[in-house]
C-alpha cells in the first residue's frame, strides 16, 4: 500500500479536472471572485520549473481600453492566420478562438526579461524556461475547472506588438492571453472537434518502448 497516495475521491478529482478541462472561448459577464482569483495564481505559481527559476509574470488586464486594443490586435493575427490556411480560410473564420471582451477576467502571461542568467536545466535545452512556464498555465488551467471557471488559451498575436503595447521590459516576451470566467457549461469534448476542425488522436499513437 502506498501511504503517500490520495484518498479514492481526491484521486478521482485530479483524474475529473484533467479530462474535464477545456479550452473555452464563450463566457458569462459575472466576476470573478478576487479570493478565487489570487487562488488560481497561486496555483499557478506552484508549477513545476526548471533549476527552480519561475519564469513566468503575471499581467492582470482591468482597463478596457487595453482590453479592447489586444482584442483588435487578435483579430488582425485571426484575419491573417486565415489567409495562411489557404483552403481552409473561411472554415477557419467561423471559428470562435477567443473570448476576450466576454470573460470576466484577462491575463497575459509573459516570459520575463534576463532568462539567460539560468543556466541549470537550460543549458542545452533553453527552451525549458517555456516549457516550465507552460506548467503554470496548466495548473492554473485545472485550479479553474476544478472552481467551475472556464479558461482559454489566445496564442493569436504578435508577440513584440504585444509587449509594446504592454510596456514589458527588453528581453521579456508575451507567451498567452488568457481568457477566464463563469460559462453556461463546459464543451462536452474538444470544441475543434464539436466544430469538425480536427479530431484528436488516441494514446497509442503517441507512446513507444525503448526506439521512436
Amino acid at each position: 500500500m502506498n501511504k503517500h497516495r490520495f484518498n479514492e475521491l481526491e484521486r478521482a478529482g485530479v483524474y475529473k479536472a484533467i479530462a474535464e478541462r477545456r479550452d473555452m472561448r464563450h463566457f458569462l459577464p459575472d466576476p470573478v471572485d478576487a479570493k478565487i482569483l489570487h487562488k488560481l495564481l497561486q496555483a499557478a505559481h506552484r508549477a513545476g520549473s526548471v533549476g527552480l527559476m519561475q519564469p513566468w509574470h503575471f499581467i492582470r488586464i482591468t482597463e478596457k481600453k487595453l482590453r479592447n486594443d489586444i482584442y483588435q490586435m487578435v483579430e488582425q493575427e485571426r484575419r491573417k492566420t486565415a489567409k495562411a490556411l489557404a483552403e481552409r480560410e473561411d472554415e477557419f473564420m467561423k471559428l470562435k478562438v477567443e473570448g476576450i471582451l466576454e470573460c470576466a477576467e484577462l491575463l497575459v502571461v509573459a516570459l520575463p526579461d534576463k532568462r539567460e542568467q539560468h543556466i541549470f536545466g537550460r543549458r542545452t535545452l533553453p527552451e525549458m524556461d517555456l516549457a516550465s512556464a507552460a506548467c503554470a498555465i496548466q495548473n492554473m488551467w485545472l485550479a479553474a475547472r476544478a472552481e467551475g471557471l472556464g479558461m482559454g488559451w489566445v496564442s493569436l498575436f504578435e508577440p513584440k506588438v504585444l509587449a509594446d503595447l504592454l510596456k514589458m521590459p527588453k528581453g521579456s516576451r508575451p507567451i498567452a492571453i488568457l481568457c477566464l470566467g463563469h460559462v453556461d457549461e463546459f464543451y462536452p469534448q474538444p470544441m475543434l472537434e464539436m466544430e469538425n476542425w480536427t479530431k484528436a488522436r488516441p494514446l497509442d499513437e503517441f507512446v513507444s518502448e525503448n526506439e521512436w
